[in-house]
């Protein structure tokens, strides 16, 4: 039958493309070069004209079926024709066997569903045409209570839902017990069907608690996740968080497991500080609650190291200033004072048990437990390492520079050091038991302003042998003229370094240059020199009674000074006011005024006092005086003392009448001949 579309046999054998194939072969020699030709077109000419009698033509048009009752209807894709081609019809037919329902199955079979949802949905695949179709109809769940009896709820399906939705609203007053098992039954077309089974509880007061491993994790500035443990999770239905002022907060949560759900914590402005999860349950009457803490960012601890002989510590990291102690094999260790500075932050951290962390031996490794301020405990390492270096000073010497005797400033102490002289010190190793050839000193000041390194290469160091070693300090070629105050060295090596010892006390020296006095030991004397202002108070005694104080910054040349009692002056350094010093000055003495000059000392003096007659006298707690004060009082009268020249005599005057036992220097705005303050 021809349906139009196809080629028949006959038809492509006398194409023309087959016939000039035949025609062309009957020109072969082995055809007898063209003898049997004509009985070749014969052939053809015959079979094109059999070809014409054939029967009617047909054009087939698949048909898809569609059932309503006892009806089908057709969807066509082309109209048919009753003309040639004519159209056939082609619908499916239904397999001649046993029926084969489909395996519908649920979608995760240990999934337990909570009964009291007022719409359970359960989830089912396998079959798309449970969906797509009406076959799959009547379908119901069963439940099986524990006495045997049974409960039927209608369940329709839905594609948006992903499998049966059940209207479970007639079960608020049924007993099914704390578990029940149900299973989808209904009809597939005219047969019996049996879908899978689930399994439901029902809500009741359970018990809900944090994960251990969520304990102490929850960090606030960001959002966090914490994983509660719940007998039924599927019966949960909402998760709220509660903040310590009473507001609630919604959160993203998702059960993960059928006893564990999973909440995000919107912590991103919470504070430090107690907060409560708030759990409602299907068809429960009153809210549970769940107690959690949380907590600012936690300290990253990296490691925790001693040295072998140590007492102390060094506990690196970030935010170490969270931690409150340190347990090391039974040692407690307390924090220290907390540094900072490049990729991480260093704390020391003190035994309380100094024998104990003194006996811990080197490469002894352990676990460390760091306990923080708000209780939470972290675990690191911590280790022993080698002894850090140490020296013991054998002697130490200071060469003066050739300028150091203008100064005229003889130090007492022999642990100052003025700042343009070197200090030369020799030390014994310690531990190591010997020097290193790359063995280094670090010497700085006490708040670490000015450092320096001396070593073998630099020429700071020279080995005696193996166990000795002298250095050498130039202050001046090392610090500059600001450094100043108590200066400090350790070892450094490549086992790390070593404990800080004293050195010396770094002083500058101001320049006296000369210091004349009067006769009479009442009146003051004038000190002349340069850079005064390093000169922080001078007495006339070695018992440095009442003293002058030298203020801050003065820029002067000269200044007033107590008479001295034994011929010299007694200075203390602002770089080191704890020491008295004695100034090798020799004392110029001023002659004696003419008796004119008295005379007119006496109405100048007398002219002062009228002015401040009613300026009340100083009490006995007077206190220190001060160079060039503008408290200072006017000297009262006083009858002039004999041979002393008045200029001289007014302008340096001890006022008698002080009752502060400093007794104040009187400056006169009259300035004498020699150097001048500016």
């Amino acid at each position: 039958m021809d349906d139009g579309h196809s080629t028949s046999i006959v038809e492509a054998l006398t194409s023309d493309t087959a016939t000039d194939l035949a025609m062309e072969a009957s020109y072969t020699p082995q055809l007898s070069y063209g003898y049997f030709s004509p009985y070749v077109a014969s052939v053809l000419d015959i079979a094109r004209l059999l070809d014409s009698f054939h029967t009617a033509q047909y054009q087939y048009i698949p048909a898809l079926a569609s059932g309503h009752g006892a009806r089908l209807a057709l969807a066509l894709n082309a109209p048919p024709s009753f003309h040639n081609p004519k159209s056939v019809l082609v619908v499916a037919l239904p397999a001649i066997e046993e029926t084969r329902l489909p395996p519908l199955h649920a979608v995760n079979p240990k999934e337990i569903y909570c009964a009291k949802k007022t719409v359970l949905a359960l989830p089912v695949e396998g079959a798309p045409l449970v969906f797509s179709t009406g076959y799959a109809h009547d379908i119901v769940l069963t439940l099986y209570g524990k006495d045997g009896g049974t409960i039927e709820l209608p369940a329709k399906a839905d594609a948006l839902q992903g499998g049966f939705m059940v209207d479970t609203s007639t079960l608020v007053t049924a007993n099914l017990g704390d578990s029940v098992r149900g299973s989808l039954h209904g009809y597939w077309g005219f047969d019996k069907y049996v879908g899978p089974e689930f399994e439901l509880v029902n809500a009741r007061a359970q018990t809900l608690e944090m994960a251990a491993k969520d304990a102490g994790t929850l960090i606030v500035g960001r959002e966090d996740t914490v994983h509660l443990q719940a007998e039924r999770a599927s019966c949960i239905n909402t998760v709220m968080l509660e903040d310590p002022d009473g507001k609630e907060l919604k959160v993203d949560w998702k059960t993960v497991t059928p006893n564990e759900l999973e909440v995000k914590l919107p912590l991103q402005q919470a504070k430090p500080g107690a907060m409560t999860l708030i759990v409602r349950q299907y068809g429960a009457g009153q809210p549970q609650s769940v107690q959690i803490h949380t907590f600012s960012e936690v300290a990253h601890l990296q490691r925790f190291v001693i040295h072998a002989g140590d007492t102390q510590g060094i506990l690196s990291g970030s935010r170490l200033d969270e931690v409150a102690k340190l347990v090391m094999m039974g040692i407690e260790f307390i924090p220290g004072t907390l540094s900072t500075g490049g990729s991480q932050d260093e704390m020391p951290v003190v035994a309380q048990d100094a024998r104990a962390a003194a006996a811990l031996q080197q490469g002894t490794t352990a676990i460390a437990k760091v306990t923080l301020h708000d209780g939470r405990v972290i675990t690191l390492n911590a280790s022993v390492d080698e002894p850090r270096p140490s020296v013991k000073i054998i002697g130490k010497s200071v060469q003066a520079s050739a300028s150091s005797g203008v100064s005229n400033i003889r130090l007492t102490n022999q642990d100052e050091l003025p700042q343009d002289a070197k200090l030369m010190f020799s030390i014994r190793a310690q531990t190591p038991r010997k020097f290193a050839r790359d063995v280094q000193i670090e010497v700085a000041t006490a708040d670490d302003s000015f450092s320096t390194t001396l070593s073998v290469g630099n020429g700071g160091i020279t080995l005696e042998n193996t166990k000795v070693a002298g250095a050498t300090l130039d202050p001046a070629k090392a610090f500059g003229s600001s450094a100043f105050g108590p200066l400090q060295f350790r070892m450094l090596a490549k086992g790390g370094t070593g404990d800080w010892q004293p050195l010396a006390t770094l002083v500058r020296l101001p320049v006296l240059t000369g210091l004349i006095c009067p006769s009479t030991p009442e009146l003051a004397c004038k000190l002349y020199g340069s850079s005064l202002y390093l000169v922080a108070s001078v007495s006339g005694s070695a018992q440095f009674d009442h003293p002058v104080r030298v203020p801050d910054g003065f820029p002067g040349f000269s200044l007033p000074v107590p008479h001295p009692t034994d011929g010299q002056l007694y200075v203390k350094l602002r770089d080191d006011p704890s020491v008295v010093n004695s100034a090798s000055l020799g004392t110029q003495e001023l002659p004696l005024p003419s008796a004119e000059e008295g005379a007119r000392a006496v109405a100048r003096q007398a002219a002062v006092s009228a002015e401040n007659d009613s300026v009340a006298s100083s009490d006995a707690n007077q206190p220190l005086p001060t160079v060039g004060s503008a408290e200072q009082q006017p000297a009262p009268q006083t009858p002039p003392a004999q041979g002393i020249p008045a200029q001289a005599r007014d302008q340096l005057q001890i006022d008698p009448s002080s009752n502060s036992e400093n007794g104040a220097v009187r400056h006169s705005t009259d300035e004498p001949t020699a150097p001048h303050s500016t």
